[in-house]
C-alpha cells in the first residue's frame, strides 16, 4: 500500500510539474513579446534577430528580381508573343537539367557551403548577361535566353530561400512569422520595379543587370547571421545546429521518390500545378492585351512595372497585419482556399469584359493574394516534413513541377486560342480549374493540420517521459 500511495504522489507531482511548466512558459511567452512590434506581428524577443534576418534577406532577394522581371516581361514581348509557349517549354527542360545538379550538390555539400554557391552562381550569371546585351551583338536570341534563364533564377534561388526558413522554424513560428518574413520580399518587390520604372525609359534594361547583382549579393550576409542565430537560439524550438549543417547524403533523385511516396508531397504537387496554369492563362491574356493596347516597348516595361508596383504595395499591408491573424482564426485551410475562391472570380470578370484595366486589377489582386496567403501558407506545409524533404523534394516541386505546370499551361492556351475559344473562351475553361485549386488547397491544410497534431504529441513524449511506479 504504501509504494502504491508513494506512486500516486510521485504521478501528482509530475502533473503539477508539468502544468507549472507549462503556465510558465506561457508567461514568458506573454512576456517575451514586443508590445510595439507585437501589433503588427506577433514576434517574440528571442525570434527578432531571426525574424529581421529573414525579412532583410527576402527583401534583397526579391528586389534584385524584381529589378529584373520586368526587363524580362519585356523581353518575352520582344521575342514574339506567339513564341511564349516555346519559352516555357524551354524553361521546363533547363529546370529537369538544374535540379539533379542541385540535388546532387545537396547530397555532397552543407548547408553553410551549398547556399553561397547557389546564389554566387547566379550573380556571376546576371553579370554575364550584362556583358552580352552591352557587346551590340545581342538580338532576339539573348532576349529569349534572358527570359528563359531569369524564369529558372526565381524559382530556384526563392526555393532555396524557403527551404532555409522551413529548416529554421517550427510549424508555430511559421505560422506566426511567415507572413511578415515574405512581407520582406514584398518591400523589396516594391522598391525594385521602382527603381526599373524610373530608370528602363532613359537608360535601356542592360545597366539593370549589375545594379540587380549588387543588390542580391547583400542576401549573403543575411543568410550568414540567420544561420548562427539558429544555431544559437535557446527558444525552446528544435535547434538546427550541427544537423542542419551536415550534407543531406542520399541519391540524387532521392527528392523524386519522395514525392512520388508521399500523398501530402502529391497533393503539394496538384496545388502548385493548378496555380502556374492558372497564372500562365493569366499571364498570356495579359500579354495579349497589353500588345495591343500598347504598342510601344518602353511604355510597356513601365505598364508592367507600374503592375508590379501596385501588386506589390498591396501584398505588404495584408503580410504585416492579416496573413498570420488569418491563419490564427480560420486555418491554414481556409486560408489556402480564399485566394483560388478569388482568382475564380477573376477569370469570370475577365470572361465578361477581356480589357486591360480588367486584367491588371485581376492580376495585382491574385498575385497579392498568392504573395500573402497562398505562397506562405504554401511554405508552411512544409514545416512538418524532414530535412531530406524540405531541400531535395521541395526543390523538385518548386522547380520542375512548377514549371511543368507553365509548359503544359502554354500549349494548352495556345491550343485554346488556336480552336477559335479567344481569351473570353479560356477565361470560362480556367474557372473550374480555380474551383479545383480551392478543394486541393484546403485538404492541404487539414493534412498540415494532423502531421503538426502528430508531431507536438511526438515531441512532448519525447520530452516527457513516465514516471518510475515502484
Amino acid at each position: 500500500m504504501p509504494r502504491v500511495s508513494f506512486s500516486v504522489a510521485r504521478l501528482h507531482w509530475h502533473s503539477v510539474r508539468q502544468r507549472g511548466a507549462y503556465l510558465g512558459q506561457r508567461n514568458q511567452s506573454i512576456d517575451d513579446r514586443i508590445p510595439l512590434l507585437s501589433r503588427a506581428v506577433k514576434v517574440r524577443r528571442s525570434e527578432l534577430a531571426g525574424l529581421v534576418g529573414g525579412f532583410l534577406y527576402f527583401f534583397f532577394l526579391l528586389c534584385s528580381y524584381y529589378m529584373l522581371r520586368p526587363v524580362r516581361d519585356e523581353m518575352g514581348v520582344r521575342g514574339g508573343v506567339e513564341n511564349l509557349q516555346w519559352l516555357f517549354t524551354a524553361t521546363f527542360f533547363a529546370m529537369l537539367v538544374a535540379v539533379p545538379i542541385f540535388a546532387a550538390l545537396a547530397s555532397r555539400f552543407p548547408r553553410r557551403r551549398l547556399i553561397p554557391a547557389v546564389y554566387g552562381f547566379f550573380i556571376l550569371c546576371i553579370v554575364g548577361f550584362w556583358g552580352w546585351l552591352e557587346s551590340g551583338v545581342a538580338g532576339s536570341w539573348a532576349a529569349r535566353t534572358f527570359f528563359v534563364w531569369l524564369s529558372v533564377f526565381n524559382l530556384f534561388v526563392v526555393s532555396v530561400f524557403w527551404s532555409f526558413m522551413a529548416d529554421t522554424f517550427d510549424h508555430r513560428q511559421a505560422a506566426r512569422l511567415f507572413g511578415a518574413i515574405a512581407a520582406g520580399g514584398s518591400a523589396g518587390a516594391i522598391l525594385g520595379p521602382g527603381i526599373t520604372a524610373s530608370l528602363a525609359a532613359e537608360v535601356g534594361p542592360a545597366p539593370l543587370l549589375p545594379l540587380a547583382a549588387g543588390v542580391l549579393a547583400l542576401t549573403l550576409p543575411c543568410m550568414f547571421g540567420l544561420a548562427r542565430w539558429s544555431s544559437r537560439r535557446r527558444d525552446g524550438a528544435p535547434r538546427t545546429g550541427r544537423a542542419a549543417e551536415e550534407p543531406l547524403g542520399g541519391a540524387i533523385l532521392e527528392g523524386v521518390r519522395a514525392v512520388a511516396g508521399s500523398r501530402y508531397l502529391v497533393g503539394i504537387c496538384v496545388f502548385i500545378w493548378l496555380y502556374t496554369t492558372l497564372a500562365t492563362f493569366l499571364y498570356f491574356t495579359q500579354a495579349d492585351i497589353l500588345k495591343t493596347a500598347i504598342p510601344d516597348s518602353g511604355e510597356r516595361t513601365s505598364v508592367f512595372a507600374a503592375i508590379d508596383l501596385a501588386t506589390n504595395a498591396l501584398t505588404v499591408g495584408i503580410q504585416l497585419f492579416a496573413t498570420a491573424r488569418l491563419v490564427e482564426r480560420f486555418g491554414l485551410a481556409r486560408t489556402l482556399a480564399l485566394v483560388p475562391a478569388l482568382v475564380a472570380v477573376g477569370f469570370l470578370a475577365l470572361a465578361t469584359a477581356p480589357a486591360l484595366a480588367v486584367i491588371a486589377t485581376v492580376q495585382v489582386v491574385r498575385r497579392a493574394g498568392n504573395y500573402a496567403l497562398a505562397r506562405p501558407g504554401r511554405e508552411m506545409l512544409f514545416t512538418v516534413v524532414s530535412r531530406m524533404e524540405k531541400y531535395k523534394a521541395k526543390n523538385f516541386i518548386d522547380t520542375v513541377v512548377y514549371r511543368g505546370g507553365d509548359a503544359v499551361a502554354g500549349w494548352a492556351f495556345a491550343g485554346l486560342s488556336a480552336a477559335g475559344l479567344g481569351l473570353r473562351g479560356s477565361a470560362l475553361v480556367a474557372v473550374p480549374l480555380a474551383l479545383a485549386w480551392l478543394v486541393v488547397g484546403y485538404w492541404l491544410g487539414r493534412r498540415h493540420q494532423g502531421r503538426a497534431r502528430a508531431l507536438e504529441e511526438d515531441i512532448r513524449d519525447v520530452r516527457s517521459p513516465l514516471p518510475e511506479t515502484s
